[in-house]
């Protein structure tokens, strides 16, 4: 990547970092980090392992073994060129791009092309643009189901009366219609439909039309590719998706750690349902820079629902932030220190 866009980045996302940090009250943070004690440095160390999940569904995606996307049909075609760049780097583009998503108002409007840039010059623009945005597929796939199941885990250990029973049925529909929308992009791509979404949508449909004008022979190209690893690598699909529901499930700990501070009968099961309907209602407001406010008001109304007071939920509200903005200035820090690794 250019060094005036990875300088561009960083600025960008301190800026937005340091907007961030100043809507906290110091005192309260470190009151709350005290309590935690030890806790906390669990709950910190505990993203580090959850990013390696991210990259390793990441990694499967751009190394599957699909053949040429623009002969999807060609058994004699050869397969891609192995890209020459290890996991590690991988690993700090990935903590690079999510830092960026959590400070980006919209989510996917700074993080991905953060990732599209950074892995251009080693497998090329259209391949990693379809290995990026088959990634964001996957990941936001795989929060459908873990809602999906948390309906299904909130039924088989929770009390149930009927205004409980009514939303769970409204999110088990939402997602289902989400689910299938996702399967029919795997199997069709993304790209040119979601270009023709954007030509309708007011303030960027004049943008959407021209690049769409401009850009049809690669937006096809890249549906081909998103679909060739869905319909010729099956497995890879599956182990992308399973790795990304697995770490939705396991970062339910960064919940439990938290509550075993104040609460030493802390329930792992509660935890999950708890981040289940955090990020439900985190994500319904993903235009909010790090989804201040959005994030706090998920886990009070998710944390009285499962009978755990306001004090609780405010208190673990607070630390996840801390841990939020704490490995987004690691992010940042990784994009200013990352180093051109040479081609093969």
């Amino acid at each position: 990547m250019k060094k005036k866009y990875q300088n561009g980045f960083l600025i960008f996302g301190l800026i937005v970092l340091g907007l961030m940090v100043s809507q906290l009250d110091f005192k309260e943070v470190w009151d709350g980090v005290q309590r935690a004690g030890y806790w906390f440095v669990a709950v910190v160390l505990l993203w580090a392992v959850l990013y390696l999940f991210n990259t390793a569904a990441w990694w499967l995606i751009i190394k599957a073994p699909t053949r040429s996307a623009s002969q999807p049909g060609n058994a004699n075609s050869a397969p891609r060129q192995e890209a020459s760049f290890s996991f590690l780097w991988l690993y700090k583009i990935t903590v690079s791009g999510f830092a960026l998503n959590y400070a980006t108002p919209g989510g996917l409007m700074g993080g991905e092309p953060y990732r599209i840039m950074s892995l251009s010059p080693y497998i090329g623009t259209e391949r990693a643009t379809s290995s990026v945005l088959l990634y964001v597929m996957t990941h936001i796939f795989s929060h459908f189901w873990f809602w999906l199941l948390s309906c299904v885990l909130y039924v088989l250990t929770q009390p149930l009366n009927v205004a409980m029973g009514l939303l769970l049925l409204c999110v088990a529909a939402f997602c289902l219609t989400a689910i299938w929308f996702f399967l029919r992009g795997y199997k069709r791509g993304i790209a040119v439909s979601g270009m023709r979404i954007l030509s309708h949508i007011p303030f960027v449909k004049k943008w959407a039309k021209r690049f769409f004008e401009s850009h049809a022979e690669q937006l096809h190209t890249i549906d081909l590719q998103i679909a060739a690893l869905h319909g010729q690598n099956p497995r890879t699909f599956f182990c992308a998706v399973f790795l990304e529901l697995t770490c939705r499930v396991v970062s339910a700990l960064e919940i439990f750690f938290i509550l075993l501070v104040i609460m030493p009968s802390a329930n792992y099961l509660q935890c999950i349902l708890i981040l289940a309907f955090t990020s439900l209602f985190a994500n319904m407001l993903f235009f909010i820079p790090l989804q201040l406010g959005g994030r706090e008001g998920g886990f009070l109304l998710s944390a009285k629902g499962l009978s755990i007071g306001a004090r609780e939920g405010i208190f673990v509200a607070l630390l996840v932030r801390l841990r939020e903005i704490i490995w987004t200035a690691i992010g940042l820090l990784l994009i200013k220190l990352e180093k051109r690794q040479k081609a093969a």
